[in-house]
Formats: C-alpha cells, sequence, structure tokens
C-alpha cells in the first residue's frame, strides 16, 4: 500500500533517514520487506517545518523516489527538528500529484498507511459529512486525503487524538451502512509541527506493521560504539512502517490499537478507540 517514517528531535538533514540508512524509505520503494507491495513506485512526498515558520513546506512527485534527483539533492541541505516521508503503492486512485503525501491544511502534515475498504461505495457521503468551509482545500481523490479532512472536521486542531478517533469512527458506522465489514486500514502520522501523532488500527484487527526507535539511553547501551547514536539527544524519535536497519533493540513494534504522542519530555501511550460522533452530516442519501 505505501510506507511512510517521521522524525522528531534535534534538526537532521532527512537524507539522514531517507538514503543514509541501511533499509530507508528509499530502498523500501523498491524493496519493501514488510508492505503488501515490494515496489512503492507511485510518487512520493516530503514534508517538513522550518524554524521560526509553523507553516510546512512540502516536496512531492508522481516520479518513483529511487529516481528523483531533486528529491536527493534537497534531503541533504535542508535541516529539520521535525518531518514526515511517505512513498506510495496506489490501491486505485490516479498516481497524480495531488494524491501523493503529506496533505496539508495550515499547520498540518497527514500520512497514511493503508485503504478505506468500499471507499467508492461510500465516498460521496464521506464527502458530504465534511465541514462545507474545509472542503474547497481537497484538491485529489484519495481516502487518505477524505479521512484527513474528516479529522479536521471533527475537530483536529483543539483535539487531534479525539478528532481522528471520531473521523475513523463516522468512516467505520459508514462502511458498514454499506455492507462492509472492515471498513479501515490505517497507520497514520500527522503532526502540527510542535507534536508528533502516530496511530496503528485497522477495523479488522490486524494492522499494518509500525514500529517506534527506543529511547537513547537504550540505544546508546545496546551498541555504545555507533557513531550515529552517540549524537541521539533524549527528544529524538524515529517512526517507521518498517524498520530503517536490523540492528537488535533498536525498534520497538507499535501494539494494535494504539496512538503514540511524541513530544517535548515523556511521550504518551493512548488505546485508540473509534467514536462515531452524532450522524447528521455523516450518511447523507
Amino acid at each position: 500500500m505505501c510506507r511512510w517514517n517521521a522524525w522528531y528531535g534535534q534538526p537532521i538533514a532527512p537524507d539522514e533517514l531517507l538514503y543514509q540508512t541501511q533499509h530507508g524509505l528509499i530502498d523500501q520503494s523498491l524493496h519493501s520487506r514488510m508492505g503488501v507491495e515490494t515496489t512503492n513506485g507511485d510518487g512520493f512526498g516530503l514534508g517538513w517545518y522550518a524554524e521560526g515558520n509553523p507553516i510546512p513546506a512540502r516536496y512531492r512527485s508522481v516520479t518513483p523516489a529511487w529516481s528523483d534527483a531533486n528529491l536527493r539533492d534537497m534531503a541533504s541541505h535542508i535541516e529539520s527538528r521535525l518531518f514526515l516521508a511517505h512513498i506510495r503503492a496506489t490501491t486505485g486512485t490516479p498516481v497524480q500529484q495531488t494524491n501523493c503525501h503529506p496533505f496539508r491544511h495550515g499547520r498540518w502534515l497527514f500520512v497514511h498507511n493503508g485503504v478505506i475498504n468500499g471507499f467508492h461505495q461510500f465516498r460521496r457521503d464521506l464527502l458530504l459529512a465534511i465541514d462545507p468551509a474545509l472542503f474547497d482545500g481537497i484538491t485529489g481523490s484519495t481516502d487518505s486525503e477524505v479521512l484527513f479532512y474528516l479529522a479536521l472536521t471533527f475537530g483536529l486542531e483543539g483535539d487531534p487524538l479525539g478528532a481522528v478517533e471520531r473521523a475513523v469512527g463516522v468512516v467505520e458506522a459508514v462502511g458498514h451502512d454499506h455492507g462492509v465489514e472492515y471498513p479501515v486500514q490505517m497507520t497514520l502520522g500527522f503532526s502540527n509541527g510542535e507534536r508528533l501523532w502516530a496511530v496503528r488500527y485497522s477495523s479488522e484487527g490486524r494492522s499494518r506493521t509500525l514500529y517506534v526507535s527506543a529511547d537513547r539511553t537504550t540505544v546508546q547501551a545496546l551498541h555504545p560504539d555507533n557513531e550515529t547514536f552517540a549524537r541521539m539527544t533524549e527528544e529524538d524519535r524515529v517512526i517507521v512502517s518498517e524498520p530503517l536497519s536490523d540492528l537488535p533493540g533498536v525498534w520497538t513494534a507499535v501494539p494494535e490499537a494504539t496512538a503514540l504522542i511524541v513530544q517535548p519530555g515523556p511521550d504518551e501511550h493512548h488505546s485508540f478507540t473509534p467514536q462515531a460522533p452524532e450522524r447528521q452530516a455523516a450518511v447523507v442519501h
């Protein structure tokens, strides 16, 4: 389906994760080991926050990530303390730039790996549940972007995790109305530039893979001679669809139906439970 990763911590050049790791996202675009598809060549995107600017920048393209010279050049010349990168394997929607992640609205970035099953059966119902004031922001045709705008509709700005629980609750309710047993399959990454959220969930209870890096103390104790780990700070954290290396003890699987919040100080782990809000606008026939 797709692969993504996210960085939160000290400023680094994105190519440290994308290109300079054993099994970084560029390698995964050709040789994914845990995804539904081995090849993820239907476009890519990189979104990052620059110091002093709350609105994130993006570079997206329909070319395969492994062959884009501009991405390679850019990723080694910018630095960011928070960025999200995504490689796409389409689940049926067109290969076009507006369908490439990350999606952006104001200060928010959003990436998705997975699918809304039966999306084309009930796409209209989901679109009608989106706040009309937000509707013009939708520029692509993917289920992922619709999920993002549902989350915005249900309060992403003020209650990020609750908004996503409500958005997924609506998708499940509408999907069930249309006879789809397991509507949602997802791992999500989203950020407002201050915190990073990650969610692993599926209606079936068999979600796509998601991992988070271990803390500095653990990693440095396990690999004391690793120069990269020696530079780590307490705040550094990586969230990935699949591990960037085979080094033991570095990666921890995110449990099923779990949300992470990566933030200054201790990170948070929460259970993720979809909540269908009042559906006065969620189902319009």
